[in-house]
């Protein structure tokens, strides 16, 4: 597998939306405020949004975005993460989630805060954070909607 990690380029985005509907993950709505940060992304000059892709043998396989949490030093949100389901378990996540936290300490970052759902579709999600050493820090009940909590990691960096 030739695994490159580079910036994102406005070629990026109709591969970005297509990888979050094949996910199955994502609602509609969701996938339209992840294509409008990306859009914000694009943007030249902008600061607010940071951008790791993954590519596999020319095709893109996954990306990530992060930013500054505002009001706090050195706090970030891991805003989104989302690997195609054809490159899923072969350490693309890894990866990206390595760039993003590399990229978040070359930014003076600390701490890395992560939010997602608590609904079955999500528990592979909240392993994988797990498994890279983030804890559950908190549980907002009934965030998203009834039933459906916000689950919060951490990690410190």
């Amino acid at each position: 597998m030739g695994l490159l990690m580079r910036p994102l380029r406005p070629g990026d985005r109709d591969p970005i939306a297509r990888l979050l509907e094949a996910t199955a993950v994502f609602r509609p709505d969701e996938v339209v405020v992840a294509m409008e940060v990306v859009d914000a992304g694009l943007k030249t000059g902008q600061t607010d949004y940071s951008f790791a892709v993954a590519e596999v043998d020319g095709g893109l396989a996954g990306y990530a975005c992060w930013g500054r949490t505002p009001c706090t030093q050195g706090t970030y949100d891991l805003y989104w993460i989302a690997t195609h389901p054809s490159h899923q378990g072969r350490g693309v996540g890894r990866a990206l989630m390595d760039a993003a936290e590399r990229g978040m300490r070359a930014d003076g970052g600390r701490l890395c805060v992560i939010e997602t759902s608590s609904l079955p579709q999500y528990e592979p999600t909240r392993r994988f954070y797990l498994s890279l050493g983030y804890e559950e820090s908190a549980v907002l009940k009934d965030f998203y909607l009834p039933g459906d909590h916000k689950v919060i990691f951490t990690r410190k960096l």
